[in-house]
């Protein structure tokens, strides 16, 4: 990646390290990686909108990579990792940004919408419902409980660490490896996320925003309707979350599409780069294309 910086942006009491890129007078556009990621998730996106001249910024966010990692799942609710975003966004001399997440990113995205609307100009969410959606379709979808009972394994103290650590990470790689389609990560990628891994206390870090679940993080969401124009952009293949979940969060949207992207899972974003960036780029610019 060109022309790449990187920054320590001080917000919220936390620390985030922050990838950097693009014009400083361009439009904001905040990248939200899930897990097990880091701002290298966006590896095929971060230049891409760059060269159309967005200001672009990356981070690791709270628990993850180099970034501030404060001890207690209660520190990792949907309102604090929000509260990480509204201070990126206002100390980037902003008003607002363009906000696009992916898995727990796009969660993130989805509180910042529902309850910080004057600092999204747009948001778009990558394989991530809507935080409400997912009860309404669990109720009616019993192979999404199949789907999201890692959920409860790591709730359990400690031994989610060791197993992620054995052997040089292997059982994360392999994950990644094996949901994904072939070749979505190269061995230098899951090198890459091996040394953000390591980091200490990362992986603790990391499990605590699914440890703030029972401290009822996504019922921080409100129920009423985003008014921030959304676009959710879904890769059919993916194994952890249903389609269902996708349409369930149109429910939740006063102005929102869903697009759908075949040869694609979960990790849609390192599988079919050049579409989901056509499709990131041309939901940001409808304004630019109306006017010509």
């Amino acid at each position: 990646m060109e022309n790449l910086s990187f920054q320590s942006v001080e917000t919220n009491g936390v620390t985030l390290h922050t990838a950097v890129a693009g014009p400083e007078d361009g439009p904001l556009v905040i990248l939200l990686h899930g897990f097990p990621e880091f701002w290298y998730g966006w590896k095929h996106q971060i230049n891409a909108l760059a060269g159309q001249g967005y200001r672009v910024m990356a981070p690791d966010q709270r628990g993850y990579n180099r970034s501030s990692k404060p001890p207690g799942a209660e520190n990792y609710t949907l309102n604090d990792l929000r509260d990480d975003i509204a201070g990126l966004i206002e100390q980037s001399g902003k008003e607002k940004a363009f906000v696009v997440g992916h898995d727990w990113g796009g969660a993130v995205a989805w509180q910042l919408a529902a309850t910080r609307p004057e600092l999204v100009e747009k948001m778009i969410a990558v394989n991530i419902p809507h935080p409400q959606a997912m009860p309404k379709v669990m109720m009616r979808n019993p192979m999404q409980w199949v789907k999201s009972s890692y959920m409860l394994y790591f709730q359990i103290p400690k031994l989610p660490e060791a197993m992620m650590a054995a052997e040089d990470f292997s059982f994360m790689k392999q994950a990644m490896a094996g949901t994904s389609r072939k070749n979505a990560f190269s061995e230098e990628d899951l090198e890459r996320y091996g040394e953000a891994w390591a980091q200490p206390g990362a992986l603790t870090g990391m499990l605590n925003w699914y440890r703030a679940l029972p401290k009822g993080s996504f019922r921080q969401t409100p129920k009423r309707k985003i008014d921030v124009p959304v676009r959710i952009l879904w890769g059919v293949g993916d194994q952890f979350l249903s389609l269902q979940l996708a349409k369930e969060s149109l429910t939740f949207c006063v102005d929102a599409e869903l697009v759908l992207i075949g040869q694609a899972t979960h990790w849609v974003h390192h599988e079919q780069p050049e579409i989901l960036n056509r499709l990131i780029m041309e939901f940001l610019d409808e304004e630019k294309t109306e006017t010509l």
